[in-house]
């Protein structure tokens, strides 16, 4: 069943590119990597440094709340890697999977080192989808009806599901913590978490405000994607398709981010008297953008394997076997007296 969810995900992503260049022609991708230029890239890594750097100070805020080390540092260095694996591997979540589970070995809790990331994310997410059901509740007319109606479905579920995770851990006790089941005694641990990296009074405020400041990077991103792609709408005008745009990457069907984000794109800007592809032109634009700001954890990358590669031990070099030396001859000694001849016995007369 895993393996047909995580082929289905992949396939999905590219029916969903399949049906829009069908529709709209292979131009408006095309156009997407014509209108990549020096000023787009320097600003993709000047955005990229500072989302990357708030996403990862609010992992290690989740962390620390959780009892798990993590230097600032580690952290930036970390999210850089996972990023850049997230955006060229095909699932698009791998990057944190390796992220989660490396952090857990070095910290001595892997369980608690995945609900971490997981946490963290979550928060991420939660404040993407409360945007984009904000633009649809006061902006319908952005999408078509059946988009919007899908889309407001999917948001409200997803929040529905924080609100009833975040009700149960705050009203779960501990009385399962030494539960003989294992299942049980998971399940409190798990709320437990939840409880200490995102509700108490130190850790929300600041996981939210850094989750604000994330998603102003990744929106920021996304107008410098349009100016990019040709776009000249206002700001007041691009913001709310950009809002819905990001909370359709969030879709669990995706390649590498491309697919729903690209046709949640055609159709707000289609709805906006835009153009459909114009919209997946700067939906394109945006996703290369990102790739490009994710550009350093491919060095981080690179680094790591390199230094892998000094710290491998070199196996010894095996000598060729010595040959023995012949056992030395006992040769006679120079004038030695030779032995006397015997003499027969004479026999008795």
């Amino acid at each position: 069943m895993r393996t047909f969810w995580s082929w289905f995900r992949i396939l999905a992503g590219f029916a969903i590119i399949g049906v829009l260049a069908w529709r709209l022609g292979t131009d408006a991708f095309l156009d997407g990597l014509r209108g990549i230029g020096l000023g787009p890239v320097l600003a993709a890594l000047a955005i990229g440094l500072l989302t990357t750097v708030v996403s990862a100070w609010r992992w290690r805020v989740v962390a620390s709340r959780l009892g798990l080390r993590l230097p600032l540092r580690q952290a930036v260095t970390d999210y850089y890697r996972a990023q850049f694996l997230n955006g060229v591997l095909p699932a698009g979540i791998l990057g944190d999977v390796h992220r989660a589970v490396e952090h857990g070995r070095q910290a001595g809790d892997v369980a608690r080192g995945v609900r971490a990331v997981v946490l963290e994310r979550t928060a991420g997410q939660v404040v993407v989808v409360a945007a984009g059901l904000a633009v649809l509740i006061f902006r319908p007319a952005v999408l078509p009806a059946f988009a919007h109606d899908v889309l407001t479905v999917a948001g409200a579920g997803v929040l529905l599901v924080a609100i009833v995770v975040l009700t149960v851990a705050c009203r779960t006790g501990d009385r399962w913590l030494h539960s003989a089941s294992k299942w049980r005694r998971g399940f409190a641990e798990s709320m437990a978490d939840v409880r200490a990296g995102l509700l108490g009074l130190r850790t929300w405020p600041r996981v939210t405000a850094l989750s604000l400041v994330g998603l102003a990077g990744h929106l920021t991103l996304f107008v410098v994607a349009a100016h990019a792609a040709g776009a000249t709408a206002s700001l007041m005008t691009l913001l709310p398709l950009l809002v819905l745009a990001l909370l359709a990457m969030g879709l669990p069907i995706n390649v590498g981010g491309f697919g729903p984000r690209e046709g949640v794109a055609a159709l707000a800007f289609a709805a906006a008297g835009l153009g459909a592809q114009q919209g997946v032109t700067v939906a394109v634009v945006y996703g290369l953008l990102g790739l490009v700001s994710t550009a350093p954890g491919g060095a981080v990358l690179l680094v790591q394997w390199l230094g892998s590669l000094r710290r491998r031990p070199v196996a010894p070099t095996a000598l060729p076997a010595r040959t023995p030396a012949p056992a030395a001859t006992a040769l006679p000694a120079r004038n030695a007296a030779p032995a006397p001849a015997r003499v027969p016995a004479r026999s008795a007369a």
